[in-house]
């Protein structure tokens, strides 16, 4: 029987509710739908709220993770199978949202994340899934089975922010990301880059900020410092003393940081804000015009726009850690500490077989 990692009731100390292997239906594809054998899933924040009961609509019974990468095994009618059958795919992390660049559509019904939650029965950490076929995209053939499955989310979350939201990723521009480490920020690094931005990060840590300028930053600071804001300044180019957008993941205080650096009408893109649930807004930064804008995750037209991009620019995800196997509870419970506490640089990977010496479904 093919298996599938939930949640059970429970405590598992500060990680939160415990972690089930359990067996399931293997699925049947319907008329439009891929049956899709999962080789990798990659873990979010998202997870390790949902394994501390801070997110809406959490499903015990569901299976975790969003992200994820696999081979069409066989499809529902004949008419997919020439164009899906044996092609490796990663799916679209949302359902309910099409293509407007406002937000999900109300004719969609709300939007749903794969993964651990009552509002999508798909999670991508099991054997198994069945999807629509207009709900996945061809992996890009340059990357490798766990940087395919380290994209998806981050990678969507990134590209809407930067490129949507934005309106600065431009040749030129001075781009701002802070907490470089996690998986959005460093994709958005790798977008910016990409796109001829200059882009300057902060991090907890200097071997952080060297890894962040190995990837193509142009500078950075320490966030825990009294006046990081100040040490960018100095490292902007001469010619363009101010940064034109800031891309933010934590929140706190980071309008107040930021004024100080963007230039008059600057935006400050948020995509997340785990230092808490407020971010407050002074009327400094209404008197220079600042504007805040809220992104979550993307549309499905952003998604097929975001792998392409990568697809052109050979854009390769960074992978921190990989575990094997999705019953090594006790490995799998590692990498929710990782994100947790932060220890990350890159994307956390779960193959979900167990073979040893993995063989990559890329170079097959």
């Amino acid at each position: 029987m093919p298996k599938a990692v939930v949640l059970e009731k429970g405590a598992s100390g500060e990680i939160g509710y415990p972690l089930k292997v359990v067996e399931v239906p293997r699925p049947s594809p319907q008329e439009s739908e891929l049956l899709v054998r999962v080789i990798a899933a990659g873990l979010n924040h998202r997870d390790v709220f949902i394994r501390q009961n801070l997110y809406p609509g959490i499903a015990l019974g569901v299976p975790l993770l969003a992200d994820g990468v696999g081979i069409v095994e066989s499809t529902g009618s004949a008419a997919l199978d020439s164009p899906w059958k044996g092609k490796r795919v990663v799916l679209a992390p949302g359902r309910g949202w099409s293509s407007s660049p406002e937000g999900p559509e109300p004719v969609n019904g709300p939007y749903a994340i794969l993964g651990g939650t009552k509002h999508c029965p798909v999670g991508m950490l099991q054997d198994f899934v069945a999807v629509g076929a207009t709900e996945v995209e061809e992996a890009p053939d340059h990357l490798d089975d766990a940087q395919a499955a380290a994209l998806p989310l981050a990678g969507l979350t990134a590209y809407r922010a930067l490129f949507t939201k934005s309106g600065n990723a431009k040749p030129g521009h001075n781009i701002l990301i802070t907490g470089i480490g996690g998986g959005v920020a460093l994709i958005a690094l790798q977008f910016a880059c990409a796109a001829g931005c200059s882009v300057f990060v902060t991090s907890g840590s200097e071997g952080k900020l060297e890894e962040a300028r190995r990837l193509g930053a142009s500078g950075g600071a320490i966030y825990k410092g009294q006046e990081w804001e100040k040490e960018i300044r100095d490292q902007l180019p001469a010619d363009r003393k101010y940064v034109d957008a800031v891309i933010d993941g934590a929140g706190g205080d980071i309008v107040e940081r930021a004024i100080k650096l963007l230039k008059p009408g600057g935006v400050i893109v948020s995509y997340g804000m785990t230092l808490g649930p407020v971010l407050p807004f002074s009327m400094r930064a209404v008197t220079r015009n600042i504007e805040l804008r809220g992104s979550t995750m993307g549309s499905r037209r952003e998604f097929s726009e975001m792998v392409d991009f990568v697809r052109t620019k050979r854009i390769v995800p960074v992978v921190s850690r990989i575990v094997k196997g999705i019953e090594d509870l006790g490995a799998l419970d590692g990498l929710f500490e990782d994100m947790r506490t932060g220890q990350q640089f890159g994307k956390l990977v779960v193959y979900i077989k167990n073979d040893g010496d993995h063989v990559d479904s890329s170079k097959l």
